[in-house]
C-alpha cells in the first residue's frame, strides 16, 4: 500500500541535537535501497507557499500555507509498505520524527472511489 508521508517541523522550536537521531541522508539511502521509498523531496518554507481557492468561480489566492499553524511542511515521501505498522516503523526511523513530526497517509486505493 502507498502511503504519503508529511514531514513537518517548527521552525520556533529548535530541540538540541540528539546524538543518537539518524541521519537524512543516511535514512533516504536505506529506504531507497529496500525499495520502500518511491520518491520524495524538501519543500521551500511556508513563506514560499501559495495557497488556490476558487470561489464563485473567481480563482483567490494567498500567500502563505493553507492552514493558520505553527507546524510547517518541511518535505514529503511516498512509501510502499506492507501496511501502517511497516509504514509507521519507517517514518519513526526518519531525522524529522526525533525533532518535528512525521503525518502517515495511506493512498486511496485504485480499485476503490
Amino acid at each position: 500500500m502507498k502511503y504519503l508521508m508529511l514531514v513537518c517541523y517548527d521552525p520556533a522550536d529548535r530541540p538540541a541535537p540528539d546524538d543518537a537521531a539518524p541521519d537524512v541522508e543516511e535514512w533516504v539511502r536505506e529506504m531507497d535501497a529496500k525499495g520502500i521509498r518511491i520518491t520524495g523531496n524538501r519543500t521551500r518554507p511556508a513563506s514560499d507557499a501559495t495557497t488556490v481557492r476558487v470561489r464563485d468561480r473567481q480563482v483567490l489566492l494567498t500567500d502563505g500555507p493553507y492552514a493558520e499553524t505553527r507546524e510547517q511542511m518541511a518535505g514529503f515521501d511516498i512509501l510502499e509498505c506492507a501496511d501502517l505498522d511497516e509504514a509507521v516503523e519507517v517514518a519513526s526511523r526518519h531525522p524529522m520524527a526525533w525533532a518535528g513530526m512525521i503525518e502517515i497517509r495511506p493512498f486511496w486505493p485504485d480499485d476503490e472511489s
